[in-house]
């Protein structure tokens, strides 16, 4: 089912990118003429691919646990805790990723901190 299939790339394509191994995920997961949605960084996936190389570089140790995976048709929502130094609460980050033909043709970003102090007890996960 096409659906499993992209939810399993997905998943994959993030682990492989948190880990550091950004030319693998691309590699096997991601169409070269892929566009993402970050105001961060330059248009196209070749800037996106740069800006996550950097990021490992600067954070070797970070670590990403998926939370929640949802699909329907073409697209994937993933719902993750990402922690760029070993005791730092980290990032809620919720990756949108939209699949032509078994890759990522489109990605969008969303980011909140952890708050460690926040008065709502249920956390974000």
């Amino acid at each position: 089912m096409p659906e499993n299939s992209n939810k399993e790339s997905a998943v994959q394509f993030l682990k492989l990118m948190s880990s550091g191994k950004v030319d693998e995920a691309y590699d096997h997961f991601a169409s070269p003429t892929g566009k993402h949605h970050s105001p961060y960084f330059a248009a196209g996936f070749d800037a996106l691919k740069a800006a996550m190389k950097e990021s490992y570089s600067q954070f070797p140790q970070k670590q990403s646990e998926v939370k929640h995976v949802v699909a329907e048709g073409d697209m994937v929502a993933i719902h993750s805790h990402v922690i760029l130094n070993p005791g730092d609460p980290g990032f809620a980050i919720v990756h949108l990723l939209r699949f032509e033909g078994g890759k990522i043709v489109e990605l969008w970003d969303f980011t909140q901190p952890v708050l460690a102090d926040s008065p709502n007890a249920d956390g974000p996960f």
